[in-house]
């Protein structure tokens, strides 16, 4: 489930979502939809889970309803995902391993648009559909009425950074796949405890002022909070565009990015990473005269964004290279074409050749 940009009103109906919310809850029950487990500590990421949880022993297919879920299932249980919720293109499968390239799109339930009628999802007869992302009132109030809809049970996991290695220890468990959990949640880990002591100790000045461009003219970018530009935060940098308020993504002027005046640019368009570093109007942001314009690689899936997913992983090491190349605990480190490499096979399941490698980090500039 990736962040969608709210409609001002949404914000004016948090009371009516929740009471909503509250009201399907009766209404899941009197349709003898129980939930499964007892009820978790507020850490858990495991948001909402509706309906009759299948044995984890036993559970054989599921359906990933957006993109951040498909992600975090073929890295988990690649066997057990019926199909990818996003489009993906053949150059973005040929940095899957086999099983993960053969599987058809299917469409998505969540995110920008369903794609996916309900009576397709029926046919599929999944044992259980798993969403991740933003678990705000709104998609948990989506994940009930899903449940209600088809008899299906259900499950929301929150995704954020931060919560990247409980949430592949959790639904690795809810999976039937503990240990595959367990082994990529320690990758999670190292990765949350490098960043830790890349940043420990920096001041506001010492943390560069970073503007995500996204979109192929740069003018979208995420405002703080947005699920999207998470990967900033988590690296040490500071986003110019949370001055703007709190919220999901949006758009911006020229006006307003030259008055943030970013120190660093990220995208992950390269054809907008070119021409912004030739662009007479660009050159008046600091970012573009000191050379600090990155583009992160996007296959299969971004490095930053696109799914906001566990594939930010491997963006955040590349990243904290970027934001704070002089920082001790970075000093020492395997280069990243191995670290890359090496996440690819673990997460992917695909061993990269030396000319896919090359390929990939072209753009990690």
């Amino acid at each position: 489930m990736q962040a969608r940009r709210k409609p001002r009103y949404l914000h004016a109906m948090t009371d009516s979502l929740l009471t909503r919310r509250r009201w399907l809850g009766h209404a899941l029950s009197a349709l003898a939809l129980p939930a499964a487990f007892p009820a978790q500590a507020q850490t858990s990421t495991l948001a909402a889970r509706i309906g009759q949880m299948p044995d984890p022993a036993r559970l054989r297919r599921v359906f990933a309803a957006g993109p951040p879920a498909g992600v975090l299932v073929a890295a988990l249980a690649p066997h057990k995902l019926l199909g990818w919720p996003q489009q993906l293109d053949e150059v973005s499968r040929a940095y899957l391993g086999p099983a993960l390239q053969a599987l058809p799109h299917l469409g998505r339930l969540s995110g920008r648009g369903s794609t996916m009628p309900l009576e397709s999802l029926l046919k599929l007869q999944p044992d259980l559909v798993l969403d991740a992302g933003t678990a705000d009132a709104t998609y948990v109030s989506a994940t009930e009425r899903l449940a209600r809809q088809t008899g299906l049970p259900c499950v929301l996991v929150q995704g954020s950074l931060a919560e990247h290695a409980q949430q592949l220890r959790e639904v690795g468990a809810l999976l039937g796949e503990t240990a595959r959990g367990e082994t990529l949640a320690r990758h999670a880990d190292a990765v949350a405890d490098l960043a830790r002591r890349a940043t420990r100790g920096l001041g506001p000045d010492q943390r560069p002022r970073v503007y995500f461009a996204r979109s192929a003219n740069g003018l979208e970018t995420g405002l703080a909070g947005s699920i999207n530009v998470e990967a900033v935060d988590h690296a040490g940098g500071r986003n110019v565009a949370a001055e703007a308020g709190r919220g999901g993504l949006t758009r911006v002027s020229m006006e307003q990015i030259l008055a943030w005046d970013p120190q660093v640019i990220l995208t992950q368009e390269p054809g907008f990473a070119e021409r912004v570093r030739q662009d007479p109007l660009w050159r008046g942001v600091a970012a573009v005269r000191t050379g600090r314009v990155h583009c992160a690689p996007v296959w299969p899936f971004g490095w930053l964004d696109g799914p906001p997913g566990i594939n930010r992983l491997i963006g955040v090491r590349w990243l904290l290279e970027k934001l704070h190349p002089q920082a001790p605990a970075l000093q020492g480190l395997a280069p990243l074409e191995r670290e890359v490499r090496d996440f690819y096979r673990l997460f992917y399941g695909a061993d990269l050749s030396a000319a896919a490698l090359q390929k990939l980090l072209e753009t990690a500039r």
